[in-house]
């Protein structure tokens, strides 16, 4: 890949501190959301906001209905706090205009075909809420429009229980019990949030089943790194990906795993994120625009090597020896690697994407039209927004025998796991040597720029 050294100079903690001395007042956080606007009693418990800070002035508010993180304030490249999350300004917001803001999504994450799944041989029928197709886990705020019985249908419309909270910590669990949504076994879950010294929100879902299941979980951030509601095609956008998935009209994989060079889905290199949306492209046509997942590029799994599923040795390169430790990382068990760099112009806000997935959906707020209204009271409008969820693939239930598509099974005994860390930063800044929060992962962090 020919990278992301274009960005290299990962940052941290300097840029941050800057222009973040002033505390919110009580019950009210920099972002201006109040407390008591997210304090009510839904499913018969309670929802609040949560506030986590962090020592370099960041802040992140998170209510637990849906596990929903609403605003995120990172400092710009002059100082001044700009909220790069793309969300409603109170719990009745959230609560009765069906949207993904900031949600965390489960039991399945994106798309299932024709709403069916097959497990050890018996079928299970989900809601068809999307193209015939399932999304998001069947994700209504009506299930009996599906003939699902229950108040809601989807995590993100579930309040979670919460477990712990520290200044820069929350842990939340839920039970998702079987037969909901029509997916199989009891799932029980948490969710954790944490904001690091250097600029890191890291997220960890893990989960257990008491029946053989399907599970894909992301989070539904809407990012606008222009902190301002413009339009997001400014963004610079680097992806780890050499290959996505296409789709058909009904937004559903194909199967195919192809090539991103020479077409528009080629962000091996950065580029604004508006420079191809509008190219006569049937994928783009397709997707109203980006709407798809990249193939993540992980240790001999690109998608083009030969597949051995029956001895569980999937897309290794032809030729090439296995050795210790070196495997197909797509079931999302394998490390950390990155996934996608986020760059806005206007303010400097630079945001790097990790995770243990295999794919990322790349969406550029298509079906934004202005009819719901953000934290600020104006429109959320066309494209003014960006999703990038790590994930599992769409369809991978119904997929998962073909060639470089990764497992989404979950049995009884196993535990399952997924990490994505958004790393917040200002291009051009660098933790000064010595730093005791400086981020040792990153070479250049901690090196003086001449």
């Amino acid at each position: 890949m020919k990278v992301l050294r274009i960005f290299a100079g990962m940052v941290c903690c300097v840029a941050l501190l800057a222009g973040c001395k002033t505390a919110p007042k009580e019950g009210v956080a920099l972002s201006g959301l109040k407390r008591a606007d997210f304090q009510a009693e839904l499913q018969g418990k309670k929802t609040d906001l949560y506030t986590l800070r962090n020592e370099a002035g960041m802040e992140v508010c998170v209510t637990n209905f849906g596990a929903r993180v609403v605003s995120i304030m990172v400092p710009d490249k002059e100082g001044k706090l700009k909220d790069v999350c793309v969300g409603q300004p109170s719990i009745q917001a959230y609560s009765t205009i069906e949207s993904d803001f900031g949600a965390t999504i489960g039991r399945y994450a994106n798309r299932i075909a024709g709403g069916k799944i097959t497990l050890d041989g018996t079928e299970y029928q989900l809601p068809q809420n999307n193209f015939g197709h399932c999304l998001h886990g069947g994700c209504t705020l009506d299930p009996k429009k599906f003939g699902f019985q229950g108040d809601y249908m989807g995590w993100q419309y579930k309040v979670m229980d919460v477990e712990e909270v520290t200044d820069n910590s929350i842990t939340m669990s839920f039970v998702s019990p079987d037969g909901e949504a029509g997916f199989p076994g009891t799932v029980k879950g948490k969710v954790q949030y944490t904001l690091t010294p250097c600029g890191k929100l890291a997220m960890k879902w893990t989960a257990t089943t008491d029946k053989k299941t399907v599970i894909n979980t992301c989070s539904h951030l809407y990012f606008n790194l222009n902190g301002n509601g413009t339009p997001i095609t400014n963004h610079l956008l680097c992806l780890n990906a050499d290959n996505y998935t296409p789709v058909d009209a009904t937004f559903m994989t194909t199967g195919e795993i192809a090539p991103v060079a020479g077409t528009p889905f080629d962000f091996t290199s950065p580029k604004p994120i508006g420079q191809d949306i509008n190219a006569d492209n049937e994928q783009l046509r397709f997707g109203k625009g980006y709407d798809h997942n990249w193939v993540l590029n992980k240790p001999c799994c690109k998608g083009d090597g030969k597949c051995d599923k029956e001895s569980g040795e999937a897309c290794c390169e032809e030729g090439e020896e296995k050795g210790e430790g070196h495997h197909c990382e797509h079931e999302g068990k394998g490390g950390i690697t990155l996934a996608a760099t986020l760059v806005s112009p206007l303010t400097g806000i630079r945001m790097d994407v990790f995770t243990n997935e295999p794919g990322i959906q790349v969406y550029t707020g298509n079906f934004l039209d202005g009819t719901v209204k953000g934290k600020d009271g104006k429109p959320i409008e066309h494209r003014t927004a960006v999703c990038l969820e790590t994930q599992k693939f769409p369809d991978t239930p119904n997929k998962s025998d073909l060639c470089g598509w990764p497992d989404a099974t979950l049995a009884p005994g196993q535990e399952y796991e997924s990490i994505v860390i958004y790393q917040f930063s200002t291009e051009g800044a660098c933790c000064k040597e010595g730093h005791e929060n400086c981020d040792k992962e990153q070479k250049d962090c901690c090196e003086e720029k001449k």
